[in-house]
């Protein structure tokens, strides 16, 4: 049996950026940074998201449960689209680039 592991990350300051969930798309301004290869996500309603150059997100994409942070892989350049849950309500999406 393995012991639950507890990923350690850093915030690069001031690389943290917060989307307004609601039933239309919304996307970060900024597009990662060169260096930026995992990005720590955070909503505090249920909502979906999807990481692109261009990206708009569906009820059809990736599902965050509130309140539950998630750490994504993304590549430099790339931003993240979010849209609520179809019954979550408006709310933030916090995105924070990380190290390790």
């Amino acid at each position: 049996m393995r012991a639950q592991a507890t990923a350690v990350y850093f915030p690069k300051e001031g690389l943290t950026q917060t989307a307004a969930i609601s039933g239309t798309t919304a996307v970060v301004t900024t597009a990662f940074e060169a260096q930026t290869r995992f990005v720590v996500l955070d909503a505090d309603v249920g909502c979906h998201v999807i990481f692109g150059t261009a990206p708009t997100a569906t009820t059809a994409e990736f599902h965050m449960v509130a309140s539950v942070p998630y750490a994504f892989a993304v590549r430099p350049g790339q931003k993240v689209a979010v849209i609520q849950d179809s019954a979550a309500g408006t709310g933030t999406l916090w995105v924070s680039e990380v190290t390790f």
